[in-house]
């Protein structure tokens, strides 16, 4: 009796392992491994930021220089996508020399100069951009010009001998049956002396550019606006050319080896053209601070009037070429000698 008693005990004790066994097998505690991958979140992937570039720049005074103020503001604060470094010259020819010589990267010139570097360094000269299209304005004081015609037998003061201004002028004139110098004379000063002719009432008829005009008819209240050029070009021109005064232009040699800044600055720089272009007032105040143009009442006077503009890539050609042709029919020296190919045009 005692013996079963102890055998029913062992057999007791015996079922009681066997199921603590079998609750610890069913049970199994998460691996390190298999907790770590629960619990680790994946890093967030962060994108390269972009390259900075330092960039050497030369602007010119007056309205080709205006539609960078705001950049060279943005340079100045450090919220400039690429490190700048600005030149402010009131003459093209101060910036050129420092384009070839490697001082510069680029430099803002007027379109005809473009064409005759491309032709004297042998096609080593890019142009990048358009930045600036007509901005000559033929002011009289008094109130008998209304027409081209009305010039005849006249004299009218200009700048810009032997430059676009000239260029532009005789064409226009030639086109209306004028002949310069015969129907018509020309007395060409320099812009300030030319202002301040105007300003004074001693020049009757002058041919300015913005802001220059801008000034006169600010200081002179018998002086009236008399012909927009641009209208007058807009009237005889036989293509889809557009008269463009100014652009910006490189070395061949820097556009090959640096296309990425360059399409980085134009970016930039096509920003700040528009910031000016909508911000009149914001954006003269900017010419006002970096010298572009004296006063910041003029400039907000003469930036709607300044046809601001950043043509780039293949919309460049279409844009000046017929221009180049015009000025090549009226004096192949302009051009350098010859229309430039396409060679002359970063894309």
């Amino acid at each position: 009796m005692k013996s079963k008693r102890v055998l029913a005990l062992c057999l007791s004790l015996f079922t009681l392992l066997a199921v603590a066994g079998c609750t610890q097998q069913g049970v199994q505690e998460p691996s390190s491994s298999t907790s770590a991958a629960a619990t680790t979140t994946a890093a967030p992937t962060t994108a390269a930021p972009a390259p900075r570039y330092d960039i050497r720049i030369g602007m010119l005074t007056g309205a080709t220089g205006v539609g960078a103020a705001y950049l060279m503001e943005e340079n100045e604060k450090g919220s400039a996508a690429n490190n700048y470094t600005f030149s402010l010259a009131a003459a093209p020819t101060d910036l050129v020399g420092q384009l070839t010589s490697g001082s510069l990267d680029m430099i803002a010139v007027p379109t005809n100069l473009a064409a005759s570097l491309y032709a004297k360094t042998q096609g080593n000269i890019r142009i990048v951009a358009l930045n600036t299209l007509g901005v000559l304005n033929l002011l009289e004081n008094g109130d008998t010009i209304h027409s081209v015609a009305d010039l005849k037998g006249k004299t009218i003061y200009a700048f810009g001998q032997g430059a676009n201004p000239e260029y532009v002028l005789n064409y226009i004139l030639e086109k209306n049956g004028l002949k310069p110098g015969t129907d018509v004379e020309i007395v060409f000063k320099d812009n300030t002396e030319l202002t301040t002719l105007m300003a004074t009432g001693e020049a009757k008829i002058a041919m300015l550019p913005v802001p220059a005009s801008t000034t006169v008819l600010a200081k002179n209240a018998d002086v009236r606006f008399a012909l927009d050029i641009t209208e007058e070009w807009d009237k005889i021109k036989e293509d889809d050319s557009v008269l463009t005064m100014g652009c910006v232009v490189t070395t061949a040699k820097y556009a090959e080896e640096n296309a990425d800044a360059i399409s980085s600055f134009l970016t930039e720089y096509a920003a700040s053209i528009d910031y000016t272009n909508a911000n009149p007032k914001d954006a003269a105040a900017l010419v006002e601070k970096f010298a572009i143009v004296p006063s910041a009442a003029i400039a907000e006077k003469a930036i709607p009037d300044s046809n601001l503009v950043c043509i780039t890539g293949d919309a460049i050609q279409p844009a000046i070429e017929g221009y180049f042709n015009v000025l090549f029919q009226a004096d192949p020296t302009s051009v350098g000698g010859a229309v430039p190919d396409a060679g002359i045009y970063f894309k």
